[in-house]
């Protein structure tokens, strides 16, 4: 017995002949106009099993484009190569079979979308699209060939005919829809070729948001073509533009997730061009090209000094040592304060050669990182542009070297960092701002093993105060640090005093600069001595291991030389940072006097750096105003032998004398 197709169902069973029945099913489908995304996203979702299926995807899309454009040549075996593909004539009919015999509402029309996705469950995305146009094609070129037969074709005329081509009310916009179609599945192939190539999801997001979108659009082609090929036949008048409006608005959302996918993609294909050239370097100002100047017609860096643009652009730092200060805009004037500290220094005798390294090799150049450049970041970069002495780049768009930036400087979380290259394009140091921050210029040319350097200078003296003194432990980067002692109560009283009031004046608060003081062994006066034969037992007689070791006892001979001063003594820190020994009385001099040289502090852009000018000064005052002369005869006594057969005088053969006070300024300080 034989079924007719009209009488089969999507999943193949025979269908009642009940209307009652029938209507009964009918009520049961829904209607996917009246679903949302959600619904449809979910039951399409679940049909998808795998997507290991092969198909000739190439042969397939060349032979459906060719039907649709209506450009291909009437078919003669003789005349064309015979390609084999999968999927076969018979899957392809199958489904057109099912397609051309879905009567009535949009209800059917989604019933077989959803028998040919469960059909085609072990294919990709990208697969059950061009498979289902396919099968269309199989009916709509048989009619576009019929339609367009010579009346000289005896065979195709009666083909046409028996295929009733001219009484067919086949919408006109027809192939305008299927060409739509066409151009819809070349977006679905972008996202697979894409997502064939490996990209990270996290780096190139929009194309885990256009997957998204993927079963929406394949289902919507389905439909369309479902509801295309019941109208072709005849046997449904489906309003065609209600399937190509909700298919487009979901092909919008695709659309703009794939243009921000290239837009990803792009970013990372530079990125890794960029990477790979940085292998080859050629200077500092091909590494400055890698981070901040683009490819093409891209907008060109600015750099300014100032409000003056520097007219040769990266070129100003050929042969150069450059510091890049790299950050955001917000929260960063304690960097700018120290950065011109640091340029107002690499100024200050430029011809000056440190540890091998000439100051006025060296500039520091601001690279501002910003996720979007609006008029309020505009203005916040003007302003802080006006606060810096040194180079600064103007740049209104995301830094097309964004990524060297992150990952081969460790730029993260807009953490300012500053990063030194060398002439060479070399990378000194990822970031130098900590050692920058803890030891300022002292740590210059900023290289780490300069800033260990400085550690291992200091780090027993801390180690050792510690020992001696509980109340030290805690001990702030960006606090400046008083520590002194002394065998004149008054000297220690009178000293409390004045830098007591230093820490409350207003000045001080006004530049945010934070103050403390500790007297040596104030609570405990027993671990005085404890102190001294600390320091005592670091000295050492034979030559130093290195220059590290030589700075640590050239440290321990002026510390002990203090000892000595009849008032006492003054440690200046910086954090960690011993900047300043002193001797009593021009320290105590110079803190009475605060108000003479505070506004140097602003000037100066560092509270040491002023204190320590103001201190050499009154050093200089006390030791040139202290006489020298010794009288030889005020010192010399005479002497006997101290053998009882002798008691004659003995004769004065030489004299030693040995200054250990302030009368040498160099002779304690450092």
């Amino acid at each position: 017995m034989s079924i007719a197709l009209s009488n089969v169902a999507p999943n193949g069973s025979k269908v009642q002949q009940n209307g009652t029945s029938q209507q009964q099913q009918k009520s049961q489908l829904p209607n996917p106009f009246e679903l949302d995304d959600y619904h449809i996203l979910n039951k399409v979702y679940l049909t998808h099993v795998n997507d290991d299926e092969k198909y000739d995807k190439d042969v397939l899309f060349n032979l459906v484009s060719s039907i649709i454009s209506a450009s291909s040549a009437q078919i003669s075996g003789t005349n064309h190569t015979q390609i084999s593909f999968k999927p076969d004539f018979p899957a392809l009919k199958r489904i057109s079979c099912q397609m051309i015999t879905t009567r009535g509402k949009a209800e059917c029309a989604h019933q077989t979308t959803m028998w040919i996705l469960q059909h085609l469950r072990g294919f990709s995305w990208d697969a059950k699209a061009l498979i289902t146009l396919a099968a269309f094609s199989l009916e709509y070129g048989e009619f576009m060939l019929l339609y367009r037969i010579q009346p000289s074709d005896t065979l195709g005329n009666t083909l046409k005919q028996l295929n009733q081509v001219q009484f067919r009310k086949v919408p006109s916009d027809i192939a305008d829809i299927v060409a739509f179609l066409l151009q819809v599945f070349q977006h679905i192939i972008q996202w697979a070729t894409w997502s064939a190539m490996g990209y990270d999801l996290e780096e190139v997001h929009s194309l885990s948001d256009a997957m998204q979108e993927i079963p929406l659009v394949v289902y919507w082609i389905v439909a369309t073509i479902v509801a295309c090929s019941g109208n072709l036949v005849g046997v449904s008048e489906h309003i065609l533009s209600d399937y190509i409006k909700r298919l487009s608005g979901v092909v919008m959302r695709l659309k703009d997730h794939l243009e921000n996918s290239k837009v990803q993609i792009e970013r990372i294909d530079d990125y890794n061009k960029r990477l790979k050239d940085s292998e080859n370097i050629k200077g500092v100002v091909g590494f400055l090209r890698l981070l901040i100047q683009g490819n093409g017609s891209d907008q060109l860096p600015l750099i300014y000094k100032g409000n003056i643009q520097v007219k040769t652009g990266l070129d100003v730092f050929k042969q150069n040592y450059v510091l890049l200060f790299i950050s955001g805009l917000d929260s960063i004037g304690d960097e700018i304060l120290l950065l011109n500290s640091i340029y107002n220094r690499l100024q200050d005798n430029p011809q000056e050669v440190i540890k091998g390294f000439k100051k006025e090799d060296f500039k520091i150049l601001w690279i501002p990182i910003v996720d979007t450049w609006d008029e309020v970041a505009k203005n916040q970069f003007r302003i802080l542009k006006e606060s810096m002495k040194w180079y600064v780049l103007e740049y209104f768009s995301e830094l097309p070297g964004l990524g060297i930036i992150k990952n081969r400087l460790n730029y993260v979380d807009n953490k300012p960092i500053v990063s030194v290259i060398s002439p060479q394009g070399e990378i000194m140091n990822e970031n130098a701002m900590e050692i920058i921050f803890q030891w300022g210029f002292d740590a210059f040319p900023f290289r780490k093993i300069d800033g260990d350097d400085l550690f291992k200078k200091w780090a027993w003296f801390w180690n050792l105060m510690k020992k001696v003194d509980i109340n030290i432990e805690d001990v702030k980067r960006d606090s400046y640090i008083f520590i002194y002692g002394g065998n004149d109560p008054k000297w220690i009283q009178d000293f409390t005093r004045a830098i007591g009031s230093i820490q409350k004046n207003q000045s001080i608060k006004n530049v945010d600069v934070n103050i403390d003081y500790y007297q040596l062994g104030k609570h405990n006066p027993a671990k005085i001595p404890y102190f001294w034969i600390g320091i005592d037992g670091r000295k050492q007689n034979k030559t130093c291991q290195d220059r590290v070791d030589c700075e640590i006892q050239e440290a321990v001979k002026s510390l002990l030389c203090l000892k000595q001063d009849p008032l006492g003594w003054v440690l200046l820190s910086k954090g960690y940072h011993v900047t300043l020994l002193g001797h009593g009385e021009p320290m105590y001099q110079t803190v009475a006097d605060f108000e003479k040289w505070k506004d140097n502090v602003v000037e100066k852009e560092s509270f040491d750096i002023a204190f320590k000018e103001y201190y050499n000064t009154k050093l200089k005052e006390l030791s040139s105003s202290a006489s020298c002369a010794v009288n030889s005869s005020d010192v010399l006594a005479t002497i006997t032998c101290p053998n009882p057969t002798c008691g004659r005088v003995m004769e004065v053969t030489s004299v030693n004398y040995k200054c250990c006070h302030r009368d040498d300024q160099n002779s304690c300080c450092i």
